[in-house]
């Protein structure tokens, strides 16, 4: 079997053309998000099966992405997948055109694979980005705003999340995206110091209340009394 030379044809998932046998999809979630793990799903279309794989955050620290760790972590658990669905020479494989499947491209040409680029609409985006959210879900991502569409409200999200509690948050973040480094780390420090200082003031007048209180427990009951009256 033999593809297009240039890949001219984009299928698309939702109206794809017609195929002799088995079809699976396969999409990305959370690879260009900046907090949390990724996900890698896949779908058989013959019996609606949908199976995931993740790719943890750490192989996107600098170290890991310096060495393309996270696009071979990719490579393994597509292939990984591809046996658990018992893929075969007769399949069709549908493949997102991410750059996170690079190398799963260049392993599929270099092993006669056959697969068509895709844009992956439907059941199976569907599914991979719910899977995304629930994991940030758990790790305490509440905004009502969060939402299964990837794109620049869903990366302000996560960034304000890291922000407010950014020295315990950090090590969610995907820290191996250039701009990171280069510019939003700075940014998340100065905005943590912001917030907290927005607090302070509060915080600051509970004490002074706290030691007021206790010096006229100590120096005059009654006059504690009736402030506690007053208030």
């Amino acid at each position: 079997m033999e593809k297009d030379d240039e890949k001219s044809s984009i299928q698309s998932t939702t109206n794809p053309s017609e195929w002799n046998g088995r079809t699976i999809e396969i999409d990305d979630a959370g690879t260009g998000d900046l907090v949390g793990d990724a996900f890698i799903g896949f779908r058989d279309t013959e019996n609606g099966r949908i199976i995931f794989q993740s790719v943890h955050v750490g192989l996107y620290n600098e170290e890991n992405k310096d060495d393309n760790r996270p696009e071979k972590h990719i490579l393994k658990v597509v292939m990984k997948a591809l046996r658990t669905l018992n893929y075969s020479k007769g399949d069709r494989i549908l493949l997102c055109r991410g750059n996170c499947f690079d190398l799963v491209r260049n392993y599929f040409d270099e092993h006669n694979i056959y697969y068509e680029p895709a844009i992956i609409d439907g059941e199976l985006q569907d599914a991979v980005e719910g899977r995304f959210v629930n994991h940030l879900r758990k790790l305490g991502v509440y905004s009502k705003n969060l939402s299964k569409e990837s794109g620049i409200q869903r990366y302000f999200i996560l960034f304000d999340w890291v922000c407010r509690d950014f020295p315990n948050r950090e090590r969610f973040v995907k820290t191996g995206f250039p701009s990171w480094k280069r510019k939003w780390r700075k940014i998340a420090m100065k905005r943590y110091t912001k917030y907290h200082q927005t607090k302070s003031p509060g915080i600051n007048k509970i004490k002074r209340r706290a030691n007021e209180i206790y010096r006229l427990m100590v120096e005059n009951p009654k006059s504690l009394r009736k402030v506690l009256t007053q208030n």
